[in-house]
């Protein structure tokens, strides 16, 4: 892959995946299999908290976890319970934080705050498609704003200046005009790893994913890349590492759906065949998520609904047709829900979660 060579020439095995330091000499940290490319949880809010970091890690850890966003403005103070998948994980996972916001001393505090726990890095987020953010030129919104980008990431990095700065942006707001310009002020600014989703902010989760123009930002930028976008399978993985050459992959919506696809990713990468998940398992899956430390303060209706949230994910793997994403929509209670996944998945114990879900289904999106 070309971008280890440019990036870390003299490590002898898969180079951008090993911990040497990048051309901006802020350590990368180590992979969890040196000799593959990198592994990252994307950072999706209300989903990837201490809980589900617990709960993918028990399943196979990716290399990095990212927090879900730190709200930064001029009141904003640490989100405890975002504080908390950084003070209390226990998954011996490096966490990088991610703030989102614009004013340039608030993001400085709040880097410099962040700075004083045990993250792997800073990261800001140049990319969430919601449009009650990015109205409020946060998150996507910054990619109208290209002098704004170069300004904050100018202080930040003075700010950031003992672990690495990253970004995890999109490839533009609505066209890609200003993507090669932003590209090269993370290269003035020296910033260590990129997260870029192929898609535009107005694309939100549809349509194609440019994964050319993850290759272009790969052999233009001077840190490791990350693709990220609809990488759904293992074998979207190995094909969009071939055709980016990005130093890994960042998996969002898909690793709700499938929690076994970091290990399968890595699976393939070594040629092995990807172990079958039964059903069973899935189900399994299903009560972890269902147990959240939270469960007990949480009405059964709105316990009912965070869980459909990940359902609209895993059942897209589990049935082709939509008979189970159908039905499970319909459900009201605990016991209803529950019914009907011992139904779906317990009930013909040779079955298996497929190897990539069904894309003809339309799942709900997620920040």
């Amino acid at each position: 892959m070309q971008q280890a060579h440019k990036r870390l020439s003299s490590a002898p095995l898969h180079p951008c995946c090993l911990n040497d330091k990048s051309l901006t000499g802020h350590d990368i940290p180590r992979s969890l299999h040196p000799s593959l490319p990198l592994t990252a949880l994307a950072p999706m809010q209300d989903v990837t908290n201490l809980w589900f970091m617990k709960v993918i890690a028990h399943y196979g850890s990716p290399d990095y976890f990212f927090t879900e966003y730190f709200r930064v403005n001029d009141t904003s103070r640490l989100n405890r319970h975002i504080l908390a998948s950084i003070t209390e994980n226990d998954t011996g996972r490096p966490v990088f934080a991610q703030m989102i916001g614009e004013s340039i001393p608030d993001l400085v505090r709040t880097a410099k705050e962040l700075c004083s726990y045990n993250i792997a890095g800073v990261d800001l987020n140049l990319g969430c498609p919601a449009p009650r953010i990015y109205r409020k030129n946060v998150g996507g919104g910054l990619l109208l704003l290209p002098e704004k980008v170069d300004r904050i990431l100018g202080e930040l990095r003075q700010a950031v200046n003992d672990r690495p700065l990253t970004v995890k942006m999109r490839v533009g707001f609505e066209n890609t005009d200003n993507f090669y310009e932003i590209l090269d002020t993370i290269n003035r600014h020296s910033i260590d790893l990129l997260s870029l989703h192929g898609r535009t902010v107005k694309d939100m989760y549809h349509g194609a994913v440019k994964y050319d123009l993850i290759g272009e930002a790969v052999r233009r930028v001077h840190c490791p890349v990350l693709a990220n976008g609809n990488i759904h399978s293992a074998k979207t993985a190995l094909e969009v590492l071939s055709q980016t050459g990005a130093a890994g992959v960042m998996v969002g919506r898909w690793a709700i759906g499938n929690p076994w696809l970091f290990n399968q990713i890595r699976q393939a990468l070594r040629g092995e065949a990807i172990a079958p998940v039964p059903l069973v398992e899935v189900r399994n899956y299903i009560e972890r998520l269902w147990q959240t430390p939270t469960a007990a303060t949480m009405p059964e209706r709105a316990r009912v609904g965070y869980l459909k949230m990940f359902l609209n994910y895993i059942a897209l793997s589990v049935d082709a047709e939509g008979h189970f994403l159908r039905l499970m929509r319909q459900t009201q209670t605990e016991a209803e829900l529950f019914n009907l996944c011992d139904r779906i998945l317990l009930t013909d114990l040779t079955k298996t979660l497929a190897l990539a879900p069904s894309l003809s289904l339309k799942p709900l999106n997620l920040r």
